[in-house]
């Protein structure tokens, strides 16, 4: 046997004992940037599962948005490119709609609200998304997007004359704002601040937090603290890629990972009230809403809210369960959310 032979045959071996061999990496896509907060949160948890399954497991997380859009990726997912990514909720609207719940324009009012409907129906959309052929390890909660632009917005009039964005794939803020005979400019995450720099778009709805980080806020000049849709974040992982693993290394990456975004949805939070006061700082004034635009704003949004669920949801009652969960909220006042925290 010839000394190539015998130093392949050992380099084997040794691999073979140490489970090398039958390692399963996990390839999962992120826009989030590199440095950030959110990245170093799944860098330490892929340490982690490395770590305690023996390398049996491996996360190889690529940030920044390198492997593309959702769509690209979703692409990317089903030919076995990448096992995973982290999403928005309206980037996994194509493979199950019903994820948008918490994110429809206008539903919610207060964070309290969204803590108290989360409690009831975090699982429930956990297992739909597991239905549509995903794993996933709780919500990352994104803290409300809020208008943002160059000039105020106070009113419909003010709308009226913008060019607003819209996130690529997000079918429903698309068609209220076509419904109200408004202005969407449809761009992906990637390209919104290209966008703002070439006049584009002129405003911009999004969690304060997301504008600081992505250097939005560099280009406009208002923020409006009313909320419109409440975001999150998710870490989707293929069915098929993870049934791959073994059980007992299937635990391990659940206990890290829900942990994870366990915490990823207090710093968030955290985060977002931080960014409000940074912002300011940053020299972003504050213009409310004027009273009467409230309610007709969130008129349209009931309206194509209800019409959108009814055509494209897998679900048909839940919308309604939910919206029934809210208004016992809203009935129970401090009460409920005394309840709801202990």
């Amino acid at each position: 046997m010839t000394n190539f032979r015998l130093k392949t045959i050992l380099t084997l071996a040794a691999l073979l004992l140490s489970g090398s061999v039958f390692a399963t990496v996990l390839k999962i896509a992120t826009l989030a940037p590199e440095g950030s907060e959110w990245m170093l949160e799944h860098r330490a948890a892929a340490a982690q599962i490395k770590e305690l399954t023996e390398g049996r497991v491996m996360l190889k997380f690529y940030g920044g948005g390198v492997m593309g859009n959702d769509k690209k990726v979703l692409r990317k997912m089903r030919i076995g490119q990448l096992q995973g990514a982290a999403f928005s909720t309206s980037g996994l609207m194509e493979r199950y709609f019903d994820i948008v719940l918490y994110g429809l324009p206008f539903i919610f009012e207060s964070q309290d609200e969204v803590d108290f409907v989360r409690q009831r129906f975090d699982e429930r959309l956990a297992s739909g998304l597991h239905d549509a052929g995903f794993v996933s390890f709780g919500f990352a909660g994104g803290g409300f997007a809020q208008f943002m632009s160059a000039q105020p917005v106070r009113n419909q009039q003010d709308l009226a004359t913008r060019k607003i964005w819209v996130p690529d794939g997000d079918t429903i803020s698309f068609t209220a704002l076509e419904y109200q005979n408004l202005s969407p400019v449809v761009l992906p995450l990637s390209d919104v601040l290209t966008g703002l720099q070439a006049g584009l778009v002129d405003v911009i709805v999004t969690p304060p937090s997301v504008a600081l980080l992505l250097q939005w806020y560099t280009k406009v000049n208002y923020i409006n603290p009313l909320p419109v849709s409440y975001t999150m974040g998710i870490l989707a992982l293929d069915n098929k890629a993870f049934d791959r693993i073994s059980p007992a290394d299937q635990a391990v990456v659940s206990e890290i990972l829900t942990a994870t975004y366990g915490r990823l949805d207090e710093i968030n939070r955290r985060d977002n009230l931080e960014a409000v006061d940074a912002l300011q700082a940053n020299g972003l004034q504050v213009v409310a809403a004027e009273s009467e635009a409230i309610p007709y704003w969130r008129g349209v949004a009931d309206k194509i809210n209800s019409q959108m669920w009814s055509k494209q949801s897998v679900d048909k009652e839940l919308l309604a369960e939910f919206l029934a969960t809210l208004a016992e909220f809203r009935a129970g006042g401090e009460a409920v959310a005394a309840a709801a925290g202990e």
